[in-house]
């Protein structure tokens, strides 16, 4: 990696020794179907978070300003939008967040969640905000 640019020429990994990639999630839609805004002005910040869910836990309703997209390693989490769209994530599963809409999330399983999340932003721009009922 140089500059925090990673080139990759799949096409030519062809040997048992090579490095291989493959594409975990690519979209122009959050989970929902709806598609996703434009970034916003200003200076980019890339931001990557380890979420931890206990099991049982819940995580308070809560939107992104931002585009934001995450691996689930470990667990099993479920999702709720306010509008009652649902979304199951298990190990491996990738998430494209919504942007803008409130949204939860719930731990029902009996192993600590773990989810990777990468966010698009500004500098100066929250992860997220918290629900105020």
């Amino acid at each position: 990696m140089l500059g925090g640019v990673a080139s990759a020429a799949p096409e030519l990994a062809n040997t048992t020794n090579s490095v291989s990639f493959s594409v975990v999630t690519k979209s122009t839609k959050s989970w929902n179907g709806d598609l996703l805004p434009s970034y916003p002005e200003g200076q980019p910040e890339v931001t990557i978070l380890k979420v931890v869910v206990p099991a049982g836990a819940s995580v308070t309703a809560h939107k992104h300003p931002m585009i934001n997209a995450g691996v689930m390693l470990k667990g099993n989490l479920t999702v709720t939008s306010e509008q009652g769209e649902v979304l199951k994530l298990a190990p491996g599963d990738a998430i494209v967040e919504l942007v803008d809409k409130w949204h939860e999330g719930k731990n029902n399983g009996d192993e600590p969640v773990e989810i990777l999340v990468f966010y698009a932003g500004v500098v100066g721009q929250p992860l997220s905000i918290k629900h105020t009922h």
